[in-house]
């Protein structure tokens, strides 16, 4: 592609204008090991390193020419200078890959909690209905039915929108995380559908205040299609005041909730375990029946059916769908143990998440609950009070052990994990640095009727050696169960 033409819809100022008409662009990175002869390179401020700082490595390269904020003048190739680099990498990537969000049903799911879950069951009932549907997301992503490791909750743009141009699916369904907003990863891309499903503290490491993060995740209905739908929960205050906003600027709003006034009405809750339950449609009733368990996740289904009600499929499709939807990796992952209780892994990591999952735990029938969780290092602290509050309050034995350190000093964890322990005011609360092994506490603690909920970390790998020989949560959890089975026999 001619970088003239690439440049088009870029607001820009060439200060080098060195054979611009003829450079001829074969790719774009923002990376400069990655470049290759023919390539622009699109230097970027970043939170720790500077792009321009690397031009002449990109040149070196091969780079046929150089997108940048800065003014510079004395480059041997064509040289154009932007507002912000960031934002006009990701629309230079879609108009490189000629805008592949058109040519799909694009689906967005943004909210604190219950993207990833809501994401995989609005992609089985699809294809229950007959719709190949690629995903992008926290466990993995999935083009034209093959997985591929998630490095982001949303990818960076160039990978987002070659991924979006490989792909031959029908739908697009994506994880649409605050980060990605906020650093512009998704300019250039445009959804039929977009979905909120609530918020809750989180992030406010990054965002500042939970309005300024509210801001951001708002920002994905600015890039609905034209006619485009928005799916919004409104259990919490931030959803009723976003459908709110939306209805305000002539977007179609459907709204998910307890109201009367709402699309989707929650009728009841027959049987919580089985997640099996009632909401009227349009005056009326339908019953879904499920396998996994949990308030939330009846919130999650119906906010994937109404979505699959609004492009267009039939309900009684849906609901069969449901009925054959078996789960998500580390999204209460539901294990057997060998006195007969019940142990999960969930991705919980805020304290709206922890209220959700312990009760639903004890709405199970839970005798006792083993709350085995941790707080990531260099992440943000403000939410960890409430968190400790609600496990201690909810559980009969909360295990504060390590999540992922990201660079903290072991000993000042621990320090910091005695303090909030110290707080809850319970003598049956523990502190166990050393996550396996706090894993392997709760299990040797539990009795017939006893649940063990381990959160924080899902299906995600470890990125810190523990005593047992495990790389994650669930490899934990099966070393475990097969030690125990051998021990048995």
């Amino acid at each position: 592609m001619k970088l003239l033409t690439l440049l088009e819809q870029t607001g820009h100022s060439i200060l080098n204008q060195e054979e611009l008409g003829s450079a001829e662009i074969t790719g774009i990175d923002a990376n400069s090991a990655k470049i290759k002869p023919g390539c622009l390179f699109v230097a970027i401020s970043g939170f720790e390193r500077d792009g321009h700082d690397y031009i002449q490595d990109a040149i070196n390269k091969g780079a046929a020419a150089v997108v940048g904020e800065k003014d510079l003048t004395d480059l041997p190739v064509p040289y154009v200078r932007v507002a912000n680099s960031r934002d006009t990498l990701a629309n230079l990537a879609a108009h490189f890959y000629d805008y592949p969000s058109r040519k799909h049903i694009m689906i967005g799911i943004t909210g604190t909690n219950g993207k990833t879950t809501t994401s995989f069951m609005l992609r089985h009932i699809l294809q229950q209905a007959g719709y190949s549907c690629a995903l992008f997301g926290t466990v993995h992503n999935v083009i034209n039915g093959q997985a591929y490791v998630s490095k982001n909750t949303t990818p960076d743009p160039l990978e987002l929108q070659r991924l979006l141009a490989e792909s031959r699916d029908d739908a697009v369904i994506m994880e649409v995380s605050s980060h990605g907003l906020s650093q512009k990863r998704l300019e250039g891309i445009e959804f039929d559908v977009g979905l909120f499903t609530n918020l809750a503290h989180e992030h406010l490491d990054y965002h500042n205040t939970i309005e300024e993060y509210f801001e951001v995740k708002q920002q994905l209905f600015s890039k609905l299609k034209q006619g485009g739908k928005a799916i919004i929960s409104t259990h919490d205050e931030w959803g009723q005041k976003l459908a709110g906003l939306l209805k305000e600027r002539n977007i179609q709003v459907s709204t998910f909730g307890r109201s009367p006034m709402d699309d989707l009405v929650f009728t009841s809750e027959n049987d919580v375990h089985c997640s099996n339950f009632e909401v009227t449609e349009n005056g009326e009733k339908f019953r879904f029946s499920m396998s996994i368990p949990g308030l939330h996740n009846i919130y999650n289904a119906s906010m994937a059916y109404l979505t699959g009600r609004k492009i267009g499929i039939d309900s009684a499709k849906l609901i069969e769908g449901f009925r054959t939807f078996k789960g998500i990796p580390g999204r209460f992952e539901m294990y057997s143990h060998q006195k007969d209780a019940t142990a999960v892994i969930d991705y919980a990591h805020t304290a709206d998440a922890f209220e959700y999952i312990l009760k639903t735990a004890r709405d199970c029938g839970a005798k006792r609950i083993f709350h085995v969780f941790g707080f990531r290092g260099d992440r943000d602290e403000s939410k960890r009070t409430e968190m400790m509050e609600i496990s201690s309050r909810m559980s009969d034995c909360s295990i504060l052990t390590f999540d992922d350190l990201n660079g903290v000093e072991q000993n000042e964890m621990i320090d910091e994990l005695k303090a909030y322990l110290q707080s809850s005011g319970k003598e049956a609360d523990m502190l166990m640095p050393d996550r396996t092994l706090a894993i392997q506490k709760a299990w040797e603690l539990a009795e017939a009727g006893d649940w063990i909920l381990v959160t924080g970390k899902g299906s995600e790998k470890y990125k810190d050696q523990y005593e047992l020989p495990a790389g994650s949560d669930q490899e934990t959890f099966r070393l475990l169960l097969n030690e125990k089975e051998t021990v048995a026999t």
